[in-house]
């Protein structure tokens, strides 16, 4: 059955909903992305013969700086192209990567100047200033949740780390102590599997294409790694995005972590009053208040 729209109004709603508040957020409550921190990535066309792209969103200095400056020299190397999706496990992430990596002989070497990243680097200083506390979102992975210049975070009293939300980019590894060197990625297209946080690296989240990935056909293989080739979607193309032409760039921007506009955003998750809920559920998990991403068309 649909559902009912309320009849278009000039008059602001008494309780707007999420969306509503972001749609009236003013010009400066929005921060552009820098096109050095986006990661763009061309699959192969799918079988309508259309172009599947990605965007991917890579974390800033204070996060896992190691790997995202590995995954930086792994796409001025092109290493990644003519490389695939490896895997695709329902309710949990797509990987990609080199599909021989775990073969010595056959493997894709990877570029000069690779890092190997202790576990030490899972974790961050939490910056004060840059941090916004949402304690309705406080559950139990960790004793606080909240916002980091735009990130998704979780902390104790000594350490603060990112959390593993949908869309979220990490680092595939080996068993402790490998940490992964950054050439095999995974994002996440399931519940957020925050058993995760702080054993592997998160890099970034993914801002456009995702379906492009989600709706992949799942592996049938173990833990939904493809068992035949041809089973594989061909990465053709990972590119930084200040590496494609002028006119080729994204553009896109994140509504402030820090603004009244996301204050009130995050707000109005946790508790939704608009017309269609009967009863506000008094909190959220943090990742169920993702910061707004948006793309500039003009």
């Amino acid at each position: 059955m649909a559902i009912a729209q309320p009849a278009a109004s000039t008059d602001p709603a008494p309780n707007p909903s999420p969306g509503e508040i972001v749609a009236a957020a003013p010009r400066e409550a929005w921060v552009a992305i820098a096109a050095s921190d986006m990661l763009v990535m061309d699959l192969a066309p799918d079988a309508a013969g259309k172009p599947r792209r990605v965007v991917i969103q890579l974390m800033p200095a204070q996060f896992s700086a190691g790997w995202v400056s590995n995954i930086r020299k792994l796409a001025a190397a092109n290493w990644w192209d003519g490389t695939a999706i490896v895997r695709v496990q329902d309710n949990y992430v797509v990987q990609w990567g080199d599909p021989d990596g775990e073969d010595e002989a056959k493997a894709k070497p990877l570029p000069d100047g690779i890092a190997q990243i202790p576990e030490s680097d899972y974790l961050t200083v939490r910056d004060r200033e840059a941090t916004t506390w949402l304690p309705a979102a406080n559950g139990s992975y960790a004793p606080h949740h909240g916002m980091m210049a735009g990130w998704p975070i979780a902390w104790n009293a000594d350490h603060a780390w990112p959390v593993h939300c949908y869309g979220m980019v990490g680092v595939g590894r080996n068993l402790s102590p490998d940490t992964g060197s950054g050439a095999e990625l995974y994002t996440v297209i399931g519940h957020a599997p925050r058993h995760l946080d702080r054993n592997i690296a998160l890099v970034g989240r993914v801002i456009d294409g995702i379906e492009h990935l989600s709706s992949l056909p799942r592996g049938t293989g173990p833990l939904g790694f493809y068992e035949a080739a041809e089973d594989r979607t061909v990465i053709r193309a990972v590119r930084l995005a200040t590496d494609l032409p002028p006119a080729e760039q994204p553009r896109f921007e994140y509504l402030d972590s820090k603004s009244e506009s996301f204050a009130r955003y995050a707000d109005a998750r946790a508790n939704r009053r608009d017309a269609f809920f009967n009863i506000p559920a008094g909190g959220a998990d943090i990742c169920n208040i993702p910061v707004t991403i948006r793309k500039i068309t003009q």
